[in-house]
């Protein structure tokens, strides 16, 4: 495989090809088959694609999310994608600071069991060494009487809080998937509820996954998305919520089990997901049929009449 083929590959299963997708069953279709993706594009590129992309339907001239208040291609390209967190096709994380981190429904329990907490109806008891703020314990437990966004959630606990006190605390609970986004109302902003509530299937498969399968799990999927890459660029996408030591220790559990296969991509090696082995044909196979002229019925072969001479 050269370079240029591999681009074009990406440049397809990404919709970057003029494909733009514009209703809610392209958008689905699109992060099923995708696994995960950005909202917009980072400033130091990762390899991944991009929902706004996949809307625009080309790569040039993306926004990235600092800009994108001033593009009206991504106003409609958010309201598309708040409509695929509603319908529970995709799920989203803050791995990425601001910039949204979209996971298919397919691929999310898997995800959670590598980053999200494994009793997450209880909060860790407080300590010196919890991971969690008191201003996080206090929303958690009032997101848990019900959905809440931040306007709710400020009159909730007072005056004392500020909005940006307020954004810290939602994102220690998001980063652990705690909470997640359900909704967006424009006189009040995202409306958060507890992930438990909201997605109690995917949870519970979640918890009962291990880490190591979890992972290997998400290796292959992140490699099916991009099609190929160099260990270094798997290692790179993945330090952004687990250590790399893992992630070479399941690329070469993978290559061992021949799930994963080494690939030439130009002049440099690179690893793909190993292709499915064609079935082989079964010994007593039925006679090959063919077709007649329209309106007779099929005949085995070995039953036709032979060409009189």
């Amino acid at each position: 495989m050269t370079e240029q083929e591999l681009l074009q590959e990406r440049t397809a299963k990404w919709r970057l090809d003029g494909r733009p997708i514009r209703t809610l069953e392209d958008a689905q279709e699109f992060i099923e088959s995708v696994g995960f993706c950005l909202m917009y594009p980072e400033r130091v590129p990762v390899h991944v694609p991009t929902f706004i992309g996949a809307y625009v339907g080309a790569d040039d001239r993306l926004p990235k999310q600092q800009h994108a208040y001033a593009d009206p291609r991504a106003e409609a390209a958010t309201e598309l994608m708040v409509r695929l967190l509603r319908s529970k096709a995709a799920y989203e994380a803050n791995l990425f600071g601001e910039n949204v981190f979209l996971v298919s429904a397919s691929v999310f329990p898997f995800f959670y069991a590598l980053v999200g907490d494994r009793n997450p109806k209880q909060m860790p008891k407080p300590g010196t060494r919890s991971e969690y703020s008191p201003l996080a314990r206090e929303i958690f437990e009032v997101i848990r009487q019900g959905p809440a966004s931040k306007p709710r959630l400020a009159e909730k606990l007072g005056k004392g809080v500020t909005d940006a006190a307020l954004d810290r605390a939602l994102n220690e609970l998001w980063s652990r998937l705690r909470i997640t986004r359900v909704d967006y109302k424009p006189q009040e902003g995202g409306i958060w509820d507890v992930l438990y509530r909201w997605s109690p299937e995917a949870v519970r498969e979640a918890i009962n996954l291990s880490v190591p399968e979890a992972l290997s799990a998400l290796v292959s999927k992140y490699l099916d998305c991009i099609i190929a890459a160099d260990q270094e660029e798997v290692g790179d996408f993945f330090s952004h919520f687990v250590g790399r030591a893992r992630v070479n220790e399941a690329v070469n559990a993978l290559l061992a089990a021949r799930e994963l296969q080494f690939v030439q991509i130009g002049t440099r090696p690179a690893i793909q997901v190993t292709p499915p082995k064609p079935l082989p044909k079964p010994r007593n196979a039925a006679p090959q049929e063919i077709r007649p002229k329209s309106g007779q019925p099929l005949v085995p072969r070995d039953k036709r009449r032979p060409i009189k001479k």
